[in-house]
C-alpha cells in the first residue's frame, strides 16, 4: 500500500516538472518584444479588423506588450487588458539604439502626409534622392522625419540605409531640428480658404484668412502650427496640415486686394454659360454671362479673377480657372514636340486623374457608412503611380479632403490638354439590389477611352460589368477632351459596399483603370 502510495506520487512530481518548464517556454516565445503607440488614439480591439469590439485604447507613447501578429494587425497585452492594434499606429521596439533608419525617396514629389492614409493631408514634399529619418514602420507606410516635418510616406517609394548615431543624440537632434527649421523658407496654401491666428491655438483669435496658391515666408513652427510672414510687420499661424512647406524662398506678397496687371490681354472662355460678376468673388452678383470660345480683353488680375472688358465697354470679373490665356493656347498647338512613344508606355501623355467630391461634398455614404469622398482619393492615388510608372505626367484635381468647384476640374483639363480625363467615382441607388461597375462618356471623341477602361476593370474586378454607356455629367459634358466618368460598384448594395471598400479591391481596380487606359494610347498607335 505504501510503496503504491509512493509510486503514485512519484508520477504526480514528475508531471509537474514536464508541465512547468513547457508553461514557461510557451510564455516566452508568445512575447515579441514592445510596442509603442504613435497615433494620437490607438484603439485596442477585441480581434483583428476593425470590425472588431473596441475594448480599450492607447495614448501617443503608451507602451504594451506584443503577443503574436495577423496581417498588419498585432495582438498586445496591456495591463490586464489583451487585444488587438493595428501595425501603422504604432511603433516596433525591435530598433536598435546605435544605429538610425535614413528613407531615401526613390521619386520625385513624393507625398509626405499627416496620417498613414492617402486621403490625409499634403504636408510637405520629397524628391528623389532626398533622405529622411525613419521614426517607424507600419506595413504600407513609413513615419519620418523630414526637415522640421513628420509625416507618412508610402513605403514602396523608399529605400532604407543605416546611418550610425552619436552618443550625444539628443544635441544632436536640438541642433538637426534648428538647421531644419533654418531650412523651411516658405509655406504654399493648399485649401480655398485658411483662416490665420493670433497665436498656435485653435481658440486663438482669427486675424483674417489666406487663400490656396498663396505662398509665405516661413519665421517658426511650434507642434503642428507654422507662423508665416504675411506682411513687413505682421505674423500669423495657420495650420501645417493645410499647406506644403518648402526649402524654396517665398516670392514677394502683392496685396491680393489689390488689382496687378495681367500676364495676358485675351482670355477665352472654356464653358458656355460661364458667369461674369461684379466683384472678384463667386457670392457677388452675376452682371453677365458668356459661352464658350468667347474672347475677353483682359485689364487687370485681383488674386484668382480677371478684370475684363464686354462689348458695351462694362467691366466685370471672371474666374481663371474658366477661361485659359490664347498665348498658352497657341504655344501648346505650335511649340509641343510630338512625344515618340512605344507600345506599353505612357511617355509624353498627360493624364489628368479626377477623385470625385471632396470637403463638404462627401458624395455617397454606404449602408456601413463608407464615405465615397474617401475611397476615390485613395483609388486615384493608387492610379496615378502605375500611370507616372509607364512615363505619364499626372495631374491630380486634388490630393487632399478639399472641395473642387466641378467647373473648375473641367478647366484643369483643358489648362493641360490632357490626352485623357479620367474622373473616379462609387455609385450609389435606393434599389439596395443593383450592383456591378460602369464607365459614362457623352461626346463620340469620348467613347472609345471610356469602352477601352470599362474592358480593363472587367478583366481585373469581379463586379457584375454594366458597360460603357453615355451619361449627362458635367464633368464629361463641358469636357472637350477625351474624358471618362467611372462607377465602380454601389456604396448602396451592402455586400458590395463591403468588397469595395477593402485595399485589395482598390489595387485590382487601379489596375484595371490602368490596363485599360495603356490599352486606349496602345491602340492609337495602329490607327
Amino acid at each position: 500500500m505504501q510503496q503504491r502510495l509512493l509510486l503514485t506520487l512519484l508520477i504526480f512530481i514528475l508531471a509537474l516538472s514536464g508541465i512547468a518548464p513547457m508553461a514557461v517556454s510557451n510564455f516566452a516565445q508568445a512575447d515579441n518584444g514592445e510596442v509603442s503607440a504613435t497615433g494620437s488614439t490607438v484603439n485596442i480591439r477585441s480581434g483583428p479588423g476593425l470590425s472588431s469590439e473596441v475594448i480599450g485604447s492607447m495614448k501617443q507613447g503608451d507602451t504594451a506588450q506584443e503577443i503574436s501578429r495577423s496581417g498588419d494587425w498585432i495582438e498586445i497585452r496591456q495591463g490586464n487588458t489583451q487585444g488587438w492594434v493595428a501595425s501603422w499606429l504604432v511603433a516596433s521596439g525591435e530598433a536598435a539604439s546605435s544605429t538610425a533608419q535614413i528613407a531615401v525617396s526613390s521619386v520625385d514629389s513624393l507625398n509626405i502626409r499627416a496620417q498613414a492614409s492617402l486621403s490625409a493631408a499634403v504636408l510637405s514634399k520629397m524628391n528623389a534622392g532626398e533622405q529622411a529619418v525613419v521614426i517607424a514602420t507600419h506595413g504600407d507606410w513609413t513615419k519620418v522625419q523630414y526637415r522640421n516635418v513628420q509625416g507618412f510616406v508610402s513605403t514602396q517609394y523608399i529605400s532604407m540605409n543605416e546611418q550610425q548615431q552619436e552618443s550625444n543624440a539628443t544635441e544632436d537632434q536640438t541642433e538637426t531640428k534648428a538647421q531644419a527649421l533654418e531650412q523651411l523658407s516658405s509655406f504654399r496654401i493648399a485649401v480655398d480658404a485658411l483662416n490665420v491666428r493670433a497665436e498656435p491655438s485653435l481658440n486663438a483669435k482669427i486675424q483674417g484668412s489666406v487663400k490656396k496658391g498663396q505662398v509665405f515666408a516661413v519665421q517658426g513652427m511650434e507642434g503642428n502650427w507654422v507662423e508665416l510672414a504675411l506682411s513687413e510687420n505682421e505674423t500669423g499661424w495657420v495650420y501645417a496640415f493645410y499647406g506644403e512647406l518648402s526649402d524654396q524662398p517665398a516670392p514677394q506678397q502683392a496685396d491680393t486686394a489689390t488689382e496687378t496687371p495681367a500676364e495676358t490681354d485675351t482670355v477665352t472662355v472654356l464653358t458656355s454659360g460661364t458667369n461674369l460678376r461684379a466683384q472678384a468673388s463667386t457670392s457677388a452678383e452675376v452682371v453677365s454671362r458668356v459661352d464658350a470660345g468667347t474672347h475677353l480683353s483682359v485689364s487687370a488680375k485681383q488674386g484668382e479673377w480677371y478684370l475684363v472688358t464686354l462689348e458695351n465697354n462694362e467691366q466685370a470679373y471672371i474666374a481663371d480657372w474658366v477661361v485659359s490665356t490664347e498665348s498658352t493656347s497657341e504655344a501648346s498647338a505650335s511649340e509641343q514636340p510630338e512625344a515618340v512613344r512605344q507600345a506599353g508606355t505612357l511617355n509624353g501623355l498627360t493624364i489628368v486623374l479626377d477623385p470625385g467630391h471632396g470637403g463638404n461634398d462627401g458624395g455617397a455614404v454606404g449602408v456601413r457608412n463608407t464615405n465615397e469622398k474617401d475611397l476615390t482619393l485613395k483609388t486615384a492615388e493608387i492610379l496615378s503611380h502605375h500611370l507616372r510608372s509607364a512615363g505619364a505626367e499626372v495631374v491630380m484635381t486634388r490630393q487632399s479632403d478639399v472641395y473642387v468647384d466641378l467647373r473648375k476640374r473641367v478647366a484643369e483639363s483643358h489648362r493641360v490638354a490632357a490626352d485623357a480625363f479620367v474622373s473616379i467615382h462609387y455609385d450609389a441607388t435606393d434599389d439596395s439590389s443593383v450592383s456591378g461597375f460602369t464607365s459614362y462618356y457623352q461626346h463620340p471623341y469620348q467613347q472609345q477611352l471610356a469602352e477601352h477602361i470599362n474592358g480593363g476593370l472587367a478583366g481585373k474586378i469581379t463586379l457584375e460589368d454594366r458597360g460603357a454607356r453615355p451619361g449627362n455629367y458635367l464633368i464629361l459634358r463641358d469636357n472637350r477632351q477625351a474624358a471618362v466618368l467611372i462607377e465602380l460598384g454601389f456604396l448602396s448594395n451592402f455586400n458590395e459596399e463591403r468588397i469595395v471598400s477593402s485595399d485589395q479591391f482598390r489595387e485590382q481596380a487601379s489596375l484595371g483603370l490602368y490596363n485599360g487606359i495603356i490599352s486606349y494610347f496602345d491602340a492609337q498607335l495602329t490607327q
